[in-house]
């Protein structure tokens, strides 16, 4: 199956123009795409291990992060989409709505509002809300979502311990626990991020 072609239930398809943003030449097929992106997060991951981090709560984190993550995949890494998305604020509304995110995580961390595991469950679920990326953005939320528990002194969050970027089982659960906290109930997300 060609890029554009399909997507697993609950991705966003991307745009000729975007798809045009791909860097490597070579790939073809969405599993192809998926193979490349996941080793260019590899790549981010040993950044993150090896760098003396910033503040997690920053639009420029968030930025660079996501750059980390695609900078050998896509020419726009980094870069706050500016098409309409299926999900996801106004593109003129994403840096407005990511910075009011990030100033309320602040509080909630230095105020104990929630609990840490459900104050970064509602970062994760408002940040994957405000889709600030053309592509990526679950994965980089996830992993945002990690760094943020990480420099709180907790584990990661174990996601289900499935596949959540294929059409799996794992992935379906996720979806839902999204779209319950959209209506306002983070039980299930809750859930899930630990299970």
């Amino acid at each position: 199956m060609g890029l554009g072609d399909a997507h697993a239930p609950g991705s966003t398809p991307l745009d000729p123009n975007e798809i045009d943003g791909l860097l490597p030449p070579h790939i073809r097929t969405q599993e192809e795409l998926n193979e490349w992106e996941q080793a260019n997060i590899g790549r981010a991951l040993t950044w993150l291990a090896s760098a003396r981090r910033p503040d997690v709560l920053t639009e420029g984190f968030v930025r660079e992060l996501h750059r980390r993550m695609f900078d050998s995949t896509w020419r726009w890494a980094g870069r706050f989409r500016s098409t309409e998305r299926n999900i996801g604020v106004a593109p003129e509304q994403i840096g407005p709505q990511l910075r009011n995110l990030l100033d309320d995580t602040r509080y909630w961390l230095q105020h104990g509002t929630y609990a840490l595991d459900e104050a970064t469950a509602r970062f994760h679920h408002r940040l994957v809300a405000i889709h600030c990326f053309a592509n990526g953005n679950g994965r980089h939320a996830r992993l945002i979502t990690d760094v943020l528990l990480a420099d709180q002194g907790a584990a990661p969050f174990s996601w289900g311990r499935g596949d959540l970027v294929q059409a799996t089982d794992a992935r379906d659960r996720y979806l839902a626990a999204l779209r319950a906290a959209d209506g306002g109930d983070l039980g299930a997300l809750l859930a899930f991020v630990r299970s």
